[in-house]
């Protein structure tokens, strides 16, 4: 791909997440389910100490392997070749480290090209300005006070440089980059801090993408990533990690290592793991969006280990999980074939706040507000699900709604012309997303009936009234983000949350060293990325935009940089 090319912004190509189908389907998940060696494997060894009595079914227990077919020797073993563990590599391949990068899957993982941190270049360029501990403090109420204040700063104070350090090899590439700067306002009926955060490569679904960039720059100083290498097992004895155990082609090969560091990912494609930590989050998606091969592996050997992670759950959920009427959030299938429903793992239109209402056609919440602030709401009515309903004033009404982070995606397509039906191409084509040219003929092909659909018309003129008033007297949403549904044709959709990946890791401390239950060091164990903790609680901060792609890369930077003594 040219240079050329690769700079050119085309609707179709920066489309992405609008027209891909069927990422979270059955078979899609089920093909990426993870292979296990029969010969050699004994089950037995140790618990975790953050598995008390009666240990959930999820962590099983550690394998013992006794076929060990190669050993080798490095200073740095890095398991997962994602945003954190390529950063990690290519920080150490920079730095002149002794290192091994391992991925258990066939290729480099997929990333998205939204970044956030502070003090980039391109915030200094901009006279941006960012209150440090007002951010520190607003991730921190977000986080209700269960992270680490220690984690978070060192995101804050290091992400400039690690921009600094990434963008010039993105830059050869003729990919561009730009900073997000939206108009400042209140969202949500109430006040958040919203600094300026986000950075996007243009065509950010385009190749190539950040990890393929640091995947090549890896090869070409010559330690390219070690494919098919899938952990089985941490290396530990008296309290500290010296390496891994991997299940490989040429069967089981052992790293011993210095220092190891655990950069595999959440655990959203482990339905056992899920159901057990997280079941909130199954209760109101309706689709997945994350990488199948994210299943928890990392965090499952750190406890074997004697390592703690996070208590409660922090999943990361989109509003855009977009079925046909009567389907509820929730797995379907049994044991580890269970799936969410959904087959478009991301309808971005979702996260507009056009009027939304239930299963009886009424409102119920303000939808002016985070992602998944939406989809807890919905989980509070019937089925989980919720009803969106536009009309074909919709390209205006979404450059007046402004929103920001990927949902300001459509603001872009509509700002350059592309019609509703060409960015909702993934629900249209299956006949998910209901067209029609009047609101009886919508409610209809929405599933309402009887006393629903007399709710559901009633509540549409009710909406239209509190258009022409400027004023939501229900919830309070903000005159700029109410709208209109007058104009054919109508449009409306059935949504349930979107599941992207897991935040609660494995606990660590500001130098990303996993902790043990007494919150001691682990020596030679570190975690960065979905993989590590301490950071979020709950819910992914939507409004502080780009923090989860940018606290993974500068935490694996952060790392090779602290072995190699560059900081202390």
């Amino acid at each position: 791909m040219t240079k050329e090319t690769n700079a050119r912004m085309s609707r179709r190509s920066f489309l992405g997440l609008g027209a891909l189908v069927a990422a979270g389907s059955a078979a899609g998940l089920a093909g990426c389910a993870p292979k296990s060696r029969e010969a050699g494997l004994a089950v037995g060894g140790g618990s975790s100490s953050a598995a008390s009595a009666g240990a959930a079914d999820w962590l099983g227990v550690e394998p013992q392997i006794t076929d060990i077919a190669r050993t080798e020797e490095t200073d740095l073993l890095i398991i997962g070749a994602g945003t954190a563990g390529l950063a990690a590599a290519a920080s150490a391949a920079d730095l002149g480290l002794d290192f091994v990068l391992c991925e258990k899957s066939g290729t480099v993982q997929e990333t998205r090209e939204y970044w956030g941190g502070v003090d980039t270049g391109y915030q200094r360029a901009a006279q941006v300005e960012i209150d440090h501990f007002k951010l520190l403090n607003e991730l921190t109420r977000y986080a209700s006070g269960k992270c680490s204040q220690d984690v978070i700063k060192m995101w804050i104070e290091e992400s400039g440089e690690a921009m600094d350090w990434l963008e010039p090899l993105m830059a050869e590439t003729g990919k561009p980059c730009v900073l997000e700067v939206h108009s400042d306002h209140p969202t949500g009926g109430t006040d958040y801090y919203v600094p300026v955060l986000q950075h996007i490569w243009v065509t950010p679904y385009a190749p190539p993408t950040r990890n393929d960039v640091l995947a090549t720059h890896i090869e070409q100083l010559g330690n390219p990533a070690r494919f098919n290498h899938e952990m089985v097992r941490l290396v530990h004895d008296d309290g500290a990690v010296t390496g891994a155990i991997f299940d490989t082609d040429e069967g089981y090969v052992q790293i011993n290592a210095k220092n190891t560091l655990i950069a595999t990912g959440g655990y959203p494609a482990n339905p056992a793991m899920m159901s057990a930590l997280s079941p909130q989050a199954l209760s109101v998606c309706t689709a997945s969006s994350f990488a199948p091969t994210n299943t928890g592996d990392g965090i499952r050997a750190a406890l074997w280990a004697g390592a703690t992670k996070d208590p409660e759950a922090a999943p990361m959920i989109f509003d855009r999980g977009s079925v046909a009427p009567g389907v509820d959030c929730g797995y379907v299938g049994e044991g580890d074939g269970r799936i969410l429903p959904g087959t478009i793992f991301q309808e971005n239109i979702g996260s507009q706040p056009f009027m939304k209402v239930n299963r009886h056609g009424r409102r119920f919440v303000n939808e002016s507000m985070p992602y998944d602030f939406m989809c807890n709401a919905a989980g509070q009515q019937p089925g989980g699900v919720w009803c969106q309903v536009f009309d074909a004033n919709a390209p205006e009404d979404i450059l007046r709604f402004d929103t920001i982070g990927c949902s300001g995606f459509a603001k872009q397509m509509m700002a350059v012309g592309m019609p509703i039906d060409e960015f909702c191409e993934a629900s249209m084509a299956q006949g998910i997303m209901a067209k029609a040219d009047t609101i009886e003929e919508l409610a209809d092909a929405l599933g309402f009936v009887g006393d629903d659909k007399e709710a559901f018309l009633a509540q549409v003129d009710r909406y239209n009234a509190q258009f022409d008033a400027q004023a939501d007297d229900d919830f309070g949403k903000e005159p700029y983000r109410l709208s209109a549904i007058r104009q054919a044709p109508f449009y409306g959709c059935w949504f349930g949350g979107t599941l992207l990946t897991t935040l609660d890791g494995l606990r660590i401390n500001g130098h990303c060293q996993v902790l043990d239950a007494e919150d001691e060091v682990i020596p030679g164990l570190y975690a960065a990325g979905d993989a590590s903790g301490s950071f979020f609680s709950g819910n992914y901060p939507e409004y502080l935009v780009g923090v989860a792609c940018g606290r993974s890369t500068t935490q694996g930077r952060h790392v090779a940089r602290y072995l190699a003594g560059e900081i202390s």
